[in-house]
């Protein structure tokens, strides 16, 4: 039995090619030190937890829960929102929708819009879901590159007219998976204008929205004024609240983009667990204190991570968020593959090769900060004894 051609068109998801590796490594022995995905290694707070074992017990929560979610969810997230970003005034019907963490809702929002050969603009590098969700929708993906020239922003203006003026959606992450990059309110004006003169909607992957150091706070695309018309921001409680497996979040924005979406949402899914909607609203009550100590984890890691590198020679700073250090290979290897294969045969360490975010992101590669310090030090230790060195 064959499967469907449009496979033939998607590589293998990249994180589980690297399951696979490790599991290979594990196998045959190996003391594998995994830093190759973004998966917090730390539990849920202690309040999440209390508030979902709350809510399991309460029968209410057993049944089918709203398409959009819970209007308390959504009223929970909105207000959250407008204390984190100053930002008020939304329509819980219209512009909000409960989602099941971020990729589920990148995924559906290119059903909700794209048809057969349009286009959809995508960082390059940037979270593989982005070109794969549109060749699954039937769209055309245009790689903006993300060079280190440019800060790792996309530069507006060398997109054809004609690529434009095909486009239906325009994707963008600040902080940026994989580079850590920033992004200003300018850059974000710029973004405005850019989809208001070819009627695009803009797509701001902000799950990294509270994984910040050394007091930076990132700011939303929807502060610039005229973003809410032409924008949806998508939010995941993932990684801010060490929350991967329970997946959820929510996106908000244009009530032309939620609408389309929820539409799909209602489809193709029945929506998050009504326990899991109340958990989330206990994570939005996290104090900003409490966040700060579930950061100050990461950014020891960040800076061990960064230290231990300098010592064998790499030209790097400390990046002010996200859960990833972004480095250049060294210049004695031909690609990023090359690179993270030594390193998992030679220090039995797992990264993740920057080819396989994209073609712009051959040279590179990414460390998540999701082991514990002692094994950072382990690691960095494993490299200077195979003589693994920038230079």
């Amino acid at each position: 039995m064959k499967a469907a051609q449009r496979l033939l068109s998607i590589p293998p998801y990249l994180f589980a090619e690297i399951d696979r590796k490790r599991d290979e490594a594990v196998a045959r022995g190996v003391d594998i030190i995994n830093m190759g995905i973004g998966d917090p290694d730390k539990p849920t707070p202690g309040h999440i937890l209390q508030a979902m074992h709350q809510a399991v017990d309460d029968p209410d929560t057993h049944n089918y829960p709203p398409y959009a979610g819970t209007k308390a969810y959504r009223q929970a997230a909105l207000a959250w929102f407008e204390r984190r970003f100053g930002v008020g005034g939304w329509d819980v019907e219209k512009e909000i929708v409960a989602a099941i963490g971020s990729k589920e809702a990148i995924h559906n929002t290119c059903l909700a819009f794209v048809n057969p050969a349009e286009v959809v603009l995508y960082p390059d590098p940037g979270y593989p879901v982005y070109r794969t969700s549109t060749i699954f929708a039937g769209g055309e993906p245009y790689a903006m590159p993300l060079l280190a020239e440019n800060h790792f922003l996309p530069d507006l203006k060398a997109i054809p007219e004609a690529v434009a003026q095909r486009a239906k959606l325009l994707w963008i992450g600040y902080p940026n998976n994989p580079t850590g990059a920033l992004a200003d309110l300018g850059f974000f004006e710029e973004l405005v204008h850019f989809a208001r003169k070819y009627d695009i909607l803009i797509c701001h992957d902000h799950a990294y929205s509270e994984m910040a150091y050394d007091g930076y706070k990132p700011p939303s695309i929807l502060e610039v004024p005229g973003a809410r018309e032409v924008a949806i921001e998508f939010h995941s409680l993932s990684k801010s609240y060490n929350m991967t497996g329970w997946r959820i979040g929510f996106v908000i924005g244009a009530a032309a983009g939620i609408g389309p979406l929820g539409r799909i949402k209602s489809n193709v899914d029945s929506g998050a667990f009504k326990a899991i909607q109340a958990a989330a609203m206990a994570g939005f009550t996290t104090t900003e204190a409490q966040l700060q100590q579930l950061m100050g984890v990461y950014q020891n890691r960040r800076d061990a991570i960064v230290s231990g590198l300098q010592s064998l020679g790499w030209p790097i700073t400390a990046p002010k968020a996200t859960l990833y250090v972004w480095a250049a290979i060294p210049v004695s290897y031909a690609t990023s593959t090359d690179f993270v294969t030594a390193l998992l045969e030679q220090c039995g360490i797992i990264v993740a090769p920057g080819n396989g975010y994209g073609t712009c992101g051959e040279g590179y590669f990414r460390i998540a900060l999701t082991v514990e310090d002692h094994r950072i030090q382990e690691a960095i230790q494993r490299m200077a004894a195979a003589g693994i060195r920038y230079l």
